[in-house]
């Protein structure tokens, strides 16, 4: 059923950035029932969504980490640079372990793994929408032990130094992918990767590039565990 004109009026407008078709068509088909939310614009690439988000007005932007030519936390510094009342929730298929913190410092109002059942994702955004900050139970629990605790991690101190786009890298090596799954992955081209591993081994004092696989498996595991 289509909405009125008065129920379009009162629609809360979403922009969804992902490098991936499949998935931006299941948001649209999880949220085509809701009267009060649609989805009215999609980009592929951080340029894009800049370019509609410039043009149009939005009240939430929902995007991944993973994309092409940009990281996504990139994105959301832009994005909080353009556009300050304009609140991002990440939903991304990186453990939140890793990233929430991450995310939220960059200027998200939330985060989600791409895992959480559909009742999640539509929670996750008629919250932010409301103003409020979004992160499961288990990344709440995570950051207020943190607080709570008062304990720089050493693994947390390590990948601070890392970009983005590196802790990205750094975070697939640490599950085991190979330079060509990540690439494959991130839609990089191979010579990048291999570049980004350099800066990571530089960045963080790793002479080998079994140390450095060594190094981030111990780092995903120690995150895992917290």
């Amino acid at each position: 059923m289509k909405a009125t004109t008065s129920q379009q009026e009162k629609q809360q407008r979403i922009l969804i950035v992902d490098d991936h078709p499949i998935f931006r068509k299941g948001i649209v088909m999880l949220l085509e029932h809701e009267d009060d939310i649609v989805i009215c614009g999609e980009a592929e690439t951080a340029a894009e969504a800049l370019r509609l988000v410039e043009h149009h007005d939005f009240d939430l932007v929902i995007s991944d980490i993973s994309l092409e030519e940009t990281n996504g936390i990139e994105l959301v510094k832009s994005l909080k640079a353009l556009r300050p009342h304009l609140p991002v929730l990440v939903l991304s298929m990186h453990d939140e372990s890793l990233y929430a913190e991450r995310a939220l410092r960059a200027g998200a109002r939330g985060y989600l793994m791409k895992q959480a059942p559909p009742d999640q994702v539509v929670a996750a955004i008629r919250q932010v929408l409301r103003g409020e900050l979004y992160l499961s139970a288990a990344a709440n629990l995570l950051m207020l032990n943190s607080f709570v605790s008062g304990k720089d991690h050493g693994s947390k101190s390590m990948v601070e130094k890392l970009s983005d786009r590196e802790l990205e890298i750094f975070e697939l090596l640490g599950k085991g992918r190979g330079t060509s799954m990540i690439a494959h992955d991130l839609r990089l081209s191979v010579k990048t990767v291999e570049a980004h591993r350099s800066h990571i081994k530089a960045k963080l004092g790793i002479s080998t590039a079994p140390e450095l696989v060594r190094a981030a498996v111990e780092w995903v595991t120690r995150q895992q565990a917290r």
